[in-house]
């Protein structure tokens, strides 16, 4: 058993000799994770950071507001997740995400999503302003 001991100790120092400092020494695998987003979710454009910031601010006091701005964006161009899908049925996708935010702000629901979606946006335009690829 001493000489599988030490042959393990061997690898584990040499591959400790070959990582960056900071990184332990059990790690050796790189694991990569991607969020899974739904077809609403994935809809949310990439727009210019002043818009986003806009959009945030319209869906904090009106809910629902800033995401049906953010749907016309779609059809001048703004990117999404969706690269797939026609423009039209993004723009209707933002639309009904938008209704669903009016009706349901009457119980918060609404209302909270539709903050939580205006800092999505905000996310996805400072992104896009530092140069990060948009699918993370």
């Amino acid at each position: 058993m001493e000489p599988a001991h030490k042959e393990a100790e061997t690898v584990v120092a040499a591959a400790a000799a070959a990582e960056p400092r900071g990184a332990s020494a059990s790690s050796g695998v790189v694991v990569q994770v991607r969020e899974k987003k739904g077809p609403l979710r994935a809809a949310i454009p990439c727009m210019p950071f002043p818009v986003a910031v806009l959009c945030l601010f319209l869906n904090t006091f009106v809910p629902g507001l800033g995401t049906f701005v953010s749907a016309f964006t779609v059809l001048c161009g703004a990117r999404t997740d969706l690269p797939d899908r026609h423009v039209c049925c993004v723009f209707w996708l933002n639309i009904a995400a938008a209704l669903i935010q009016i009706l349901t702000a009457i119980v918060m629901v609404g209302w909270i999503m539709s903050i939580f979606w205006g800092m999505d946006m905000v996310i996805l335009a400072s992104y896009k302003e530092q140069g990060i690829p948009q699918q993370l």
